[in-house]
C-alpha cells in the first residue's frame, strides 16, 4: 500500500508519501514541509510533486490518500481537503481524514515514548481568541493510537477554559505529567506556564512541536488501516471547521440590526 499524506490544518504545509516497497535507487519514504505563511494553494502541489520524484512514484501509484481535516485554518483545511478529494475522486482511490489534535498527540507520544503515564493536551491555535483542544491519557498500554485513549472530546474553546480544563487534567488526574502541544499552546505559554504539573514539547526551536507532522500523520493513518479501517469514498470527506468562515463571521458582526 503507498499512502499519500497532506499536511494543511495550521500554517505549516506538507506531504508525506510511504511506500510498501522501496523503488531501486530511491528511499521507501519521503517528507516535505513548507513551515510559516498561509501560502497552502501555493505550496501544497509543489511538496507533493516533491515526495513523488523523492520516492520515484506517481500519483497513478498512490493506494489511499490521508488527510488532515482539522479542527485548524478554515482556508488550510479547504485547499487541503479538495485536494485530496480531487487526487482520490481522480485516481479511484479512497480517503482516510484524520484529526490534526490526534496527530499532534500521536506525535507527541512518540517522542516522549519513554514517559508514562502521561497527558498530552493538543492545541491548535483557531484565531479569534479561541482554540480547539482534546486531551489524551497514555498509562503505557503501548497503543500507538491516541484516539484510544481519549480523555476530553475536541472542542473549541477561550485560553480561560483551556487553562481551566489543564489545571483540572494537572490537579485531579490520575498522576503524571500534562504535556501541552501545538501552536496553540505555544500562544498561550503564558498562562499555561504557570500552572503545575504542565510542561510543554519544545515550543521552542527548529524542533518545535507545534503543527501537526506529515510524517505522524502518514504513520498514524497507515496505523489505522493496518487495523481495519477503511477509506471514506473521496466525496463524503468534509473538513472539521468547528465554526464558520471568518469570513461570516465579520459579515454577520457587521450586518446591520434587522428591524
Amino acid at each position: 500500500m503507498n499512502l499519500l499524506a497532506l499536511e494543511t490544518a495550521t500554517d505549516l504545509v506538507g506531504a508525506a508519501l510511504v511506500a510498501d516497497v522501496a523503488r531501486s535507487g530511491h528511499p521507501g519514504s519521503a517528507v516535505e514541509s513548507v513551515p510559516g505563511g498561509r501560502r497552502h494553494a501555493e505550496t501544497l502541489a509543489p511538496a507533493i510533486a516533491a515526495v513523488c520524484a523523492r520516492t520515484g512514484y506517481g500519483l497513478r501509484d498512490v493506494d489511499v490518500v490521508a488527510v488532515d481535516v482539522g479542527p485548524g485554518l478554515f482556508t488550510g483545511l479547504r485547499v487541503g481537503v479538495a485536494t485530496a478529494k480531487a487526487l482520490g475522486q481522480a485516481l479511484g482511490i479512497g480517503v482516510l481524514p484524520v484529526s490534526s489534535l490526534d496527530v499532534l498527540a500521536a506525535a507527541a507520544l512518540e517522542r516522549w515514548e519513554g514517559l508514562r503515564p502521561v497527558t498530552v493536551v493538543a492545541v491548535v491555535d483557531a484565531r479569534r481568541g479561541e482554540v480547539f483542544t482534546a486531551a489524551y491519557r497514555d498509562g503505557g498500554s503501548g497503543d500507538p493510537d491516541p484516539a484510544r485513549s481519549l480523555v476530553a472530546a475536541p472542542m473549541r474553546c477561550d485560553p480561560a477554559a483551556l487553562v481551566a480544563d489543564v489545571e483540572r487534567l494537572a490537579t485531579g488526574g490520575p498522576g503524571g505529567p500534562v504535556l501541552a502541544v501545538g501552536d496553540g499552546a505555544a500562544r498561550y505559554r503564558g498562562l499555561l506556564g504557570g500552572l503545575p504539573g504542565v510542561g510543554f514539547d519544545l515550543l521552542d526551536g527548529d524542533g518545535a512541536l507545534v503543527a501537526p507532522p506529515p510524517a505522524v500523520l502518514a504513520a498514524l493513518a497507515r496505523a489505522r488501516l493496518a487495523r481495519g479501517d477503511r477509506p471514506a469514498e473521496a466525496a463524503t470527506v468534509v473538513p472539521d471547521y468547528r465554526r464558520e468562515a471568518d469570513a461570516r463571521i465579520n459579515w454577520v458582526e457587521r450586518r446591520p440590526p434587522e428591524r
